[in-house]
Parts: C-alpha cells; sequence; structure tokens
C-alpha cells in the first residue's frame, strides 16, 4: 500500500479501518442474483464434472496459472464471473469456449438481473394479455428495460497523452479540491459522477494505468447525489499508478436504489484507457480522485453530461509526478 507518512503501519491500519478491506468477490455486496447464480454453477459444475467429463479434461489442460486458496471449483470461464478479481486462473481467447459473452452488447454481469426480471414480468404479461391484450406492454417493457440498463456499448477512447477519461457515464455532480485521496493521502480534485437509471452503468479505467489496492467498505445509501454518499455509502476505492502521472483513485459507490458494486479490478492488473473495470447496478456515483499536481487542469465543471471511456475530463503534464502543489482548474 502507498502511503504518505513514515508510520506505514500506523497509516495502513487507518486505511482499513476507513475505506475497508480487500473484497472476497467481484461483487462483494452480495445479493439474491448472486447466490442463485452461484447456486445455479454447483450444479452445472456437478453435471459436468459427471457427465462431460471429456470437456472437464480439456478446459483444465487449458487452464492458466494458479490459486491454492480458489473460493470455488473453476472449470471454465463461467466460473470466474465472480471471482475474477481474487482467482489467478484464466484461459486464454482462443481457448475459451463462452468467450462471446464479453463481446455481447449487454454486459455479462447484468445477465442474471434480466433472466430474473424475465422469470417474474414475462408471465405477468402472457397473464395480464389475456385479460386486455393492451396490458401485456407495461411487464414487457418493464423487462425491455432492465436489459436497457445493462447496456454495454463500443465507446471510441481518445489516444491523445496526459488525458483521463471518465470513469462513467452521467452527470457531474461534484468537482472540488480535497485534502487527501483515499488510500494513498495528499492533497487531490475529485470529480464525482451520478449515473441515473437511463445511464450506462459499467465503469471505465481513466488512464492506463496498473492497479495496486482494492477496498470495499459496506455502507449507507443514501442518494447518490448527496454529498454524504461520498463518505458514508457502501463503496468500492481502487487505487491505480499510472506511469506519468503517478497514482489516482476510481471510487464506485452504491446509491438509493443501487446496492450492487461489481469491482473486476485485483492488485497488480493492468489496464488500458478505456477498459471496463465494473459496474454498478441501479444508480449510483462514481468518483475520479486525481493529484493535485503542476499542470492539472480540470476539463469539466459541475452539471456536465459525461460519456464513461470517451469524454476527457482531466489534463495533465506528461512527466511523473513528484509532489502535491496546487493546481490551476477550469472548474470547482
Amino acid at each position: 500500500m502507498v502511503t504518505v507518512t513514515n508510520n506505514k503501519m500506523t497509516a495502513a491500519t487507518a486505511a482499513e479501518d476507513r475505506w475497508g478491506e480487500p473484497p472476497r468477490w467481484t461483487q462483494p455486496g452480495g445479493g439474491l442474483g448472486m447466490r442463485v447464480e452461484l447456486a445455479w454453477a454447483r450444479l452445472r459444475r456437478w453435471y459436468l464434472r459427471r457427465f462431460r467429463r471429456g470437456y472437464v479434461e480439456r478446459m483444465l489442460a487449458r487452464r492458466l496459472g494458479a490459486c491454492p486458496d480458489c473460493p470455488h471449483d473453476v472449470i471454465d470461464s463461467r466460473d470466474l464471473k465472480y471471482v475474477r478479481n481474487v482467482c489467478g486462473y484464466r484461459f486464454d481467447p482462443e481457448d475459451d469456449p463462452h468467450g462471446w459473452r464479453d463481446r455481447l452488447p449487454v454486459v455479462r454481469d447484468g445477465w442474471i438481473e434480466i433472466v430474473m426480471a424475465a422469470v417474474v414480468l414475462l408471465p405477468a404479461a402472457v397473464v395480464l394479455g389475456v385479460w386486455q391484450p393492451w396490458a401485456a406492454a407495461f411487464p414487457v417493457a418493464g423487462w425491455l428495460f432492465v436489459v436497457f440498463f445493462f447496456r454495454n456499448p463500443t465507446r471510441r477512447v481518445p489516444a491523445e497523452p496526459g488525458l483521463l477519461v471518465a470513469p462513467a457515464d452521467g452527470r457531474v455532480v461534484d468537482v472540488r479540491k480535497v485534502e487527501e485521496m483515499p488510500i494513498v493521502g495528499g492533497p487531490a480534485w475529485r470529480i464525482g459522477i451520478f449515473l441515473s437509471v437511463f445511464d450506462v452503468h459499467v465503469n471505465r479505467c481513466p488512464e492506463k494505468a496498473t492497479v495496486e489496492e482494492v477496498r470495499y467498505r459496506p455502507g449507507r445509501f443514501f442518494d447518490a447525489r448527496d454529498r454524504r454518499a461520498s463518505e458514508q455509502n457502501e463503496s468500492t476505492t481502487i487505487l491505480f499508478r499510472a506511469p506519468e502521472l503517478g497514482p489516482f483513485v476510481v471510487r464506485q459507490i452504491a446509491g438509493l436504489i443501487a446496492r450492487r458494486i461489481v469491482c473486476y479490478a485485483a492488485p497488480g492488473r493492468q489496464y488500458a484507457r478505456g477498459e471496463l473495470i465494473g459496474l454498478i447496478k441501479f444508480g449510483s456515483r462514481t468518483e475520479l480522485y486525481v493529484p493535485a499536481v503542476p499542470g492539472l487542469e480540470i476539463l469539466v465543471q459541475e452539471g456536465v453530461k459525461v460519456r464513461g471511456g470517451a469524454t476527457p475530463i482531466v489534463r495533465y503534464r506528461a512527466t511523473p509526478a513528484t509532489d502535491s502543489a496546487p493546481a490551476q482548474t477550469a472548474g470547482g
């Protein structure tokens, strides 16, 4: 862990208390959907080992990496869905018969909610359709909205050096100087983005960087536009380090409706600018913390709409950051 104090042990303990502990799952808050899917996965693995032993042998031969303390058995890539942030196993794309699922325009982590909504809403549509055909449109529209919510559109990521792009779609609700950046400490600029239920809810890495630390903290569920949400709501805090900027932080914060944070990040993993790092389900807040270094320029103001992975929100001088002097900003 990176700290800015001589007493590293004390600082590390304080950070754990404030920002939580390393997550054990990609969806650390759990939930009904996760429980259902994990139960289904146990049944699927039993079926495969009993009736499709040839497939199991082929997939185990293709499996790469190691995971001595794996949370559960891993036969193929489907078993990595909830443990990819803590599991050392992986499959090369050419050896993964299920990799096509990640290329669909609907994010894979929303499938269980889509299926559960279909189980409830589509039979309701049939029943209502028998009574009044026009009434069937309401549950069908509700199910289509769930599918729409979990969309994962392709984004054109800007290639200009020295930029950080928005980590999420939504409206900027907070641009301010803060005394310390989560986990690291030291003065920083915070940019808070509110995601309504109509926004794309996947989160993206703002800049090419390596993950150094991930922390999950249970908490409250204030409306994500409420500034108390930043300090008190359930959250996941991801510390990145970019080669020419130094540390920056992305925080996924649950909101009034959102109760499920999904985080793929794990220490040591490298991400490209605009690459997916997670998801927040049903209304939320995502924050970016950038160290207040010389030459830093904030490119957005409160009230503007941004698109994750596509909208530049910070420009920095492309040289290694060595201090934390105040910066000039175009907003806040």
